[in-house]
């Protein structure tokens, strides 16, 4: 699923799953897009749960469907978008219109994974024995939000829980293991 070169956008291409001992994952990569010029800078690898992508059942521990999402703030426990620096939570992106899925987040992490169903940014993994590292993870995602922030200027959200005008992110591919 290509991107559509309008608004905002960050291509998570999936390349395969990977299994470490007993637990899996999808890995993938991902570029962020403005009116379909590349930003530099803003990309590298992610990492979801194992597949198939499945949209039909909340908590189902599958990565999301592909297909393009409508994004918009979050204010959740422990992550949120517009006022996490001050309240301890993790910055993080949210994914709208998921059918029966709820809180798919685009969020900062470390180890092998941190997710049922999210997405979450690294820096290059070279294989199964890859870790993702938290700060760098948490720096990906910040840049990814800022960037979106200063794309959008004053039609940036200035609350959580609101959707994000002209800004998506298109997931593509469905590997297996």
């Amino acid at each position: 699923m290509p991107i559509t070169g309008v608004g905002w956008e960050i291509l998570v291409e999936r390349v395969k799953e990977e299994r470490r001992d007993n637990r899996l994952r999808t890995r993938g990569k991902y570029q962020v897009f403005r009116d379909g010029v590349l930003v530099a800078g803003l990309g590298g690898s992610c990492v979801e749960t194992r597949g198939p992508g499945d949209n039909s059942e909340e908590d189902n521990g599958k990565r999301i469907e592909q297909g393009r999402y409508p994004l918009g703030t979050h204010n959740g426990a422990r992550f949120a978008t517009i006022n996490y620096p001050n309240t301890g939570r993790r910055p993080a992106l949210k994914l709208n219109k998921t059918n029966k899925r709820t809180d798919i987040l685009i969020h900062p992490a470390s180890g092998f994974k941190s997710t049922i169903g999210c997405i979450n940014l690294s820096r290059t993994l070279a294989n199964a024995q890859a870790d993702i590292d938290g700060t760098d993870s948490r720096k990906r995602v910040i840049a990814v939000i800022e960037d979106l922030k200063n794309f959008l200027a004053k039609d940036f959200p200035k609350n959580d829980d609101k959707p994000i005008p002209r800004a998506f992110a298109v997931i593509d591919g469905e590997p297996k293991l």
